[in-house]
């Protein structure tokens, strides 16, 4: 079912969007010390599946204007010894595909598409998940659309999907459910429904009935969901339109859109955060460029945008069932803070 709404030929549910792209980059059989492209602003398990894999995370840095992938650093970062490039759509933002994935075919890069804060989104007549060779999407508890936690890999490559089958259980050849039907209902009674054989290394990293059936009933109401976000960003975009401090971090475009963040830049990031904790509104900083961490240090070269740009964005509430009179106080204790800041010059004042 997931596949027919993707758009693709098949789908493999797994237990996290973290299994998907590993499972993703392990599908391609790279030598050991190869290079994946990734951005450096991302969650954790896009740069760790890299390292899973035996491989080593080369960083591109990010567009300043909507934080995905910087195509014209992405061209320079690529070398020879690069096998594979993770395209990560930002809060639901969509990466340039249009000029990332001809220049990526050239290259004879496997192409990923982490879908993780987006699913269901419309980008240049295509669905984001289709564009790339293999695409991850993740249903953890907070995402577009929830399994409680879990995630799905979509491609249209029948080979590399028996392959994920086969790794994302224990390596098995053959799938138990499939085994058993071909038992049943026969004259000549197929006695070998119990054996298989193990052909790969693999992992526990399939999903369970209960979530499946928490998919199912999640995703009839996908559309729904997307098109509650999208007021709720109207909302908010609209009542901060006059902000002189305070801007949108992405260039939200609604129509089409599943966007899994509202998220605003400002230079005065933490005293808007300590300014809305006093309002008794939650705010997040989500993403810290990957090389300051340290097992990601050693990979730190010339990211400039990701190490300035990083310092100004802050996450405010956005969820589906954010009620009008939660935004409307949002919407107004940032005007505040976004007054005050015009009419103090010292700003520890606030």
């Amino acid at each position: 079912r997931f596949a027919k709404f993707i758009g693709c030929k098949y789908a493999v549910a797994v237990n996290s969007c973290t299994a998907a792209l590993h499972l993703s980059i392990l599908s391609n059989n790279f030598k050991k010390g190869k290079k994946v492209l990734v951005p450096a602003i991302t969650f954790s398990a896009t740069a760790a599946s890299v390292l899973y894999s035996g491989l080593e995370p080369k960083f591109v840095d990010v567009n300043p204007n909507n934080l995905t992938l910087d195509f014209e650093d992405l061209k320079k970062k690529y070398s020879k010894d690069c096998v594979a490039l993770i395209c990560v759509h930002m809060g639901g933002h969509p990466c340039e595909m249009e000029k990332i994935l001809p220049w990526a075919k050239k290259k004879k890069l496997l192409v990923i598409e982490d879908c993780a804060e987006t699913c269901g989104a419309i980008y240049k007549g295509r669905k984001l998940g289709t564009w790339s060779d293999i695409s991850c999407f993740s249903f953890e508890e907070k995402k577009i659309m929830t399994t409680g936690d879990g995630g799905m890999i979509c491609l249209n490559n029948k080979n590399k999907f028996n392959k994920i089958k086969s790794l994302s259980f224990h390596g098995w050849n053959k799938d138990p459910w499939q085994r058993h039907q071909k038992s049943f209902g026969k004259k000549n009674y197929y006695t070998d429904h119990w054996n298989y054989e193990i052909v790969n290394l693999g992992y526990k990293y399939n999903m369970n009935d209960l979530m499946a059936a928490i998919g199912i009933a999640q995703l009839k109401k996908i559309n729904i969901l997307n098109k509650k976000r999208s007021n709720i960003l109207k909302k908010y975009l609209s009542g901060i339109k006059n902000c002189k401090y305070i801007k949108p971090a992405y260039p939200y475009t609604l129509k089409n859109s599943s966007y899994w963040l509202f998220s605003v830049k400002t230079k005065y990031r933490d005293e808007l955060i300590n300014f809305m904790k006093l309002k008794n509104i939650s705010t997040a900083v989500h993403f810290v460029p990957l090389p300051l961490n340290k097992i990601y240090k050693k990979y730190n070269k010339n990211l400039k945008n990701a190490m300035k740009v990083w310092k100004k964005i802050v996450s405010l509430p956005f969820f589906p069932d954010l009620e009008n009179k939660k935004i409307n106080y949002i919407i107004n204790c940032l005007n505040q803070f976004d007054k005050k800041i015009n009419n103090f010059k010292n700003y520890e004042n606030i």
